[in-house]
C-alpha cells in the first residue's frame, strides 16, 4: 500500500468537514439540490467565501456570479494557475459532483497557507455557477457567461418546473446577464496560464481497480442534443385497427431508436468513439392503454471526442426518420440541435499531473471523459486546461452517488504537487 502525502493526512478532516456541511446545506430527500442560480447555490457559495476569508485570500465574483478565491504569488505579473469546478448539481443528485474540485482547490490553498507556502504566481480558487442543465436545458452557464457566450434565446430558457426564465433566476441572484452575450469574456483570459478541475468520473473505470484510482483526462467528448422531437402519427381504437393501417407513433419512434442503436453498435465496432442516449420518452397525456399513440416526445443526446463523427451520426439520424415516415406515415419534428464541441486538453499540462501523480506516489492512468465539464469552455476560449478524475462509486447524478475520502485526497495530492512543481 502506497504511502499517503502529508496533505492527504492532515488536510483529510478539513475536506470532510466542507463535504459535509455543504451536504447539510443543501439535502433534498435521499440526494442534494443546488440549482444553478438558484438560493441554495448562492448559500453555498456565501459558506465557501468564508472558508476562504478565513485563509485571508482575495476574493471577487465575475459578472456571471462565479467567485474568484485568490492566494498572491510571490510574482503578480505572472498569470495565475487556477483550479476549480462547479457549485450545483442536479435535483436529488450526488453530493461530489462539482463540489469535488473546489474542496479540492480549497485544501489545496489551506495546506498552503498551513505550510506557510508562497507560490511563484497566483494560485486562484475557481467556484463556477450553474454547470448543470437540469434545471434550464442548458449545460456551462457560468463559464459560457464567463467567455460573453450566452445568447439572447439562452436567457430565455425555462426552468423546468416553474416556468421562470434564466434570466429572471439570474437576476434574482444579483447576477446582471447583459454583458454575458455580447460574445466577449468577462474575465481577462490572459492572467490564466493554467486551469485543473478534479471531478469524480462519473463512470466505473477507475472503481474497478483496486490500485489505478486517478486518471488524467485524455479529452472531454462533445454533444449534440434534441431537448424535444415529437412523432405524430394518428390516435385510434387499439382493437379496431390491423397493422398494416396503423400510423403508430410508439413504434415509429421504437424502430427509429432500435435502428440507430444498431448503427451506433457498427460505429463503435468500427472504432468510432460515440454514445447514444434518449433519456426521455413519453405519450400524449390523452395516451390510454386502449388507444394506438398518436404522438409521443423524446430526447437526444450524442456524444463524441470528434465533431466530424457526432454531425455524420446526426445526419443519420435525420435521414432514419424520414425512411421510418415514408415506412409508416408518420411525421418527425426535431427542434434546433444544441451542440456543444469536444474540448482537447493542453498536453503538456496533463504530462504535468502524469508526473505529479508519479512524484506523490498516485498510481494513475489516461482517461477520455464522457462526461462534459466546464474545463471544455475554459479549453475552447484557447486556455490550458487539464482534468483530474478520482473513482467514485455509483455512478453519479443520482442520490446514491459514492466517493471514497481516501481517493478524494491522493486526487488532491496529485493537484497540490503540479501547483508546487509548476514553476520549477
Amino acid at each position: 500500500m502506497r504511502e499517503a502525502c502529508r496533505i492527504e493526512a492532515e488536510g483529510l478532516a478539513y475536506a470532510e468537514r466542507i463535504f459535509n456541511t455543504v451536504r447539510d446545506m443543501s439535502k433534498d430527500g435521499p440526494g442534494v439540490t443546488r440549482q444553478g442560480y438558484g438560493p441554495v447555490e448562492s448559500r453555498v457559495l456565501d459558506y465557501l467565501e468564508g472558508l476562504g476569508r478565513e485563509l485571508d485570500l482575495e476574493i471577487e465574483k465575475d459578472p456571471a456570479g462565479n467567485v474568484w478565491m485568490t492566494l498572491p504569488g510571490a510574482d503578480r505579473t505572472l498569470p495565475a494557475f487556477v483550479a476549480g469546478s462547479h457549485a450545483d448539481s442536479v435535483p436529488e443528485g450526488g453530493n461530489f459532483d462539482g463540489l469535488a474540485g473546489i474542496v479540492a482547490a480549497l485544501t489545496v490553498l489551506w495546506w498552503m497557507r498551513r505550510t506557510n507556502f508562497t507560490p511563484k504566481r497566483d494560485v486562484r480558487a475557481l467556484l463556477l455557477r450553474c454547470e448543470e442543465s437540469s434545471f434550464f436545458g442548458k449545460a456551462y452557464v457560468g463559464s459560457l457567461g464567463m467567455m460573453g457566450r450566452l445568447t439572447e434565446a439562452d436567457l430565455q430558457l425555462k426552468h423546468r418546473t416553474t416556468g421562470e426564465t434564466l434570466e429572471a433566476a439570474m437576476r434574482s441572484q444579483g447576477v446582471d446577464p447583459s454583458a454575458l452575450v455580447t460574445g466577449r469574456p468577462v474575465v481577462d483570459t490572459l492572467k490564466i496560464a493554467a486551469f485543473v478541475e478534479l471531478h469524480i468520473e462519473q463512470g466505473p473505470m477507475l472503481d474497478r481497480d483496486p490500485e489505478v484510482r486517478t486518471a488524467v483526462v485524455t479529452g472531454i467528448r462533445g454533444n449534440i442534443r434534441h431537448k424535444r422531437v415529437v412523432c405524430r402519427g394518428e390516435t385510434a381504437h387499439s382493437g379496431a385497427l390491423d397493422r398494416i393501417y396503423r400510423h403508430d407513433a410508439v413504434m415509429a419512434t421504437a424502430r427509429l431508436l432500435s435502428r440507430m442503436e444498431d448503427r451506433w453498435t457498427e460505429w463503435n465496432e468500427a472504432g468510432k468513439d460515440l454514445v447514444f442516449t434518449t433519456g426521455v420518452l413519453t405519450t400524449a397525456p390523452t395516451a390510454a392503454i386502449s388507444v394506438i399513440p398518436g404522438e409521443t416526445a423524446f430526447t437526444i443526446d450524442m456524444r463524441s471526442l470528434s465533431t466530424e463523427v457526432l454531425e455524420d451520426f446526426h445526419a443519420l439520424l435525420l435521414e432514419e426518420a424520414k425512411r421510418i415516415e415514408a415506412e409508416r406515415g408518420v411525421r418527425f419534428e426535431f427542434d434546433n440541435a444544441l451542440r456543444t464541441a469536444p474540448a482537447v486538453v493542453d498536453a503538456a499540462l496533463s504530462d504535468r499531473l502524469v508526473e505529479s501523480a508519479r512524484h506523490a506516489g498516485v498510481p494513475a492512468m489516461r482517461l477520455a471523459s464522457g462526461a462534459g465539464h466546464d474545463t471544455a469552455v475554459l479549453a475552447n476560449a484557447g486556455i490550458p486546461v487539464a482534468m483530474i478524475f478520482i473513482a467514485n462509486q455509483n455512478g453519479s447524478h443520482n442520490p446514491h452517488e459514492a466517493m471514497k475520502l481516501e481517493d478524494f485526497m491522493a486526487g488532491t495530492a496529485v493537484l497540490w504537487n503540479t501547483i508546487k512543481r509548476f514553476d520549477e
